[in-house]
């Protein structure tokens, strides 16, 4: 059976190598990205469907969400600068990694449930890990810390056949990781394409890095 998958962030960095491993592995790939001006060249450099996916506003989901059996809620956004010093930029941080992510899992699992089948994987960090400090510049460890929070909760109330786990992909080369960054995209995604593709005895309400588990 193909998968049908919904991966926000795609079109660039660890999301878009989530997406093309997703795609090599068999599954029907669609990527979720705020500015479309870039759908047609993703278009035909992945073979992947494009969707709007602001989870920065109001903005209604895209109407994929309901019938994928794969979410990865990858989007995110990191502002270099102190917690107090934009509340507007706290706000748009808490929005895009943990209200958004939860929105679409809100979204996903009642088509999940029907199926009996479903994986969620969220992308988090290290940066929020209460174990590893809690770190990160302004509201970005904050953020992370809320989606470790709820991918636990969440798992707890999974439906049968639906697995929901959170990963961090290290220190990668993308525009947020910068380029002195120790791994490359591909190296972030594997974790993520890992826990998209689970088998049935797969883990439930985890926390990865490399395949292993990590504190919380």
């Amino acid at each position: 059976m193909v998968r049908r998958a919904f991966v926000t962030g795609g079109n660039r960095g660890i999301g878009r190598a989530i997406a093309a491993g997703l795609s090599e592995a068999g599954c029907d790939v669609v990527i979720g990205i705020r500015d479309m001006s870039s759908a047609d060249y993703l278009k035909q450099a992945l073979g992947v469907e494009v969707v709007a996916c602001d989870l920065a506003s109001a903005a209604p989901l895209p109407d994929v969400t309901r019938e994928v059996d794969i979410l990865i809620n990858n989007a995110g956004v990191l502002y270099d600068a102190p917690l107090f010093s934009d509340a507007a930029r706290f706000v748009e941080t808490l929005s895009v990694m943990v209200e958004g992510p939860y929105r679409l899992m809100q979204a996903a699992l009642p088509g999940m449930a029907e199926r009996s089948y479903g994986r969620i994987v969220n992308l988090s960090s290290g940066w929020g890990s209460f174990a590893e400090g809690l770190g990160g510049p302004g509201a970005y460890g904050v953020a992370k810390a809320g989606l470790n929070a709820l991918t636990l909760a969440a798992s707890r109330q999974a439906p049968a056949g639906v697995k929901i786990n959170a990963m961090c992909p290290g220190w990668v080369r993308t525009r947020m990781g910068g380029a002195s960054a120790t791994r490359s995209p591909e190296e972030g995604a594997e974790t993520a394409i890992w826990l998209a593709t689970l088998g049935d005895d797969g883990p439930n309400g985890g926390f990865f890095r490399d395949r292993k588990p990590v504190p919380w």
